[in-house]
Formats: structure tokens, C-alpha cells, sequence
């Protein structure tokens, strides 16, 4: 009795375990394209908390496709400050979904 018991409470604590929840950083809105001609500039425009950040590529294994989408879109995103900017605003994403 003792040995179906125990299978069970490791399954049930497997099944619990593997529950994934996705938490991101931060939601944002990713308004359109930089379509400015300069040498820093291109990328996509995106508001995060009141603030205005550029970022030039999706993470690899992203199914979001910028080229198709409506503007604005608004996402969930993990992110950070680009350590060298060359305008102070670019931001790199380390990873983004559709909200």
C-alpha cells in the first residue's frame, strides 16, 4: 500500500513542478518603425513604463514577424539597456510574446 502512495506524491509533485508560468519584465507597445536616416538609427520604436526605446532585432526562436503586424502591438518582454548605445535609447530584448 505504501509503494502506490509514494508513485503517487512523486507524480503529483512532478506534474506541480512543471507548471510553467511565463512572468515577464515588462509589457510594452511596440509602436513602428524607425525609419530615420541616420547612422545609430532603424529598428522598432517601443514604450516601456512612459518611456521610448529603439531595439533593431527580435531574439532568435521569436514567433513575432514585425514585417506583418499592424501597429501598434502590444507584448510582453524581457529586456535590457544596450551597454553601448549610440543614442542612449537602444534597448536589446532578450525575449517577446504578443500580450
Amino acid at each position: 500500500m505504501r509503494l502506490p502512495l509514494t508513485f503517487i506524491l512523486i507524480l503529483l509533485m512532478i506534474a506541480f513542478s512543471c507548471s510553467k508560468e511565463d512572468n515577464y519584465m515588462s509589457i510594452g507597445t511596440i509602436t513602428g518603425i524607425d525609419m530615420s536616416l541616420c547612422m545609430c538609427c532603424g529598428g522598432w520604436f517601443i514604450e516601456i513604463d512612459n518611456a521610448t526605446y529603439r531595439f533593431k532585432k527580435l531574439p532568435d526562436h521569436c514567433d513575432l514577424n514585425l514585417e506583418n503586424e499592424t501597429f501598434p502591438v502590444t507584448v510582453k518582454l524581457d529586456w535590457k539597456k544596450e551597454i553601448n548605445p549610440c543614442l542612449g535609447d537602444e534597448i536589446i530584448v532578450k525575449r517577446i510574446a504578443k500580450n
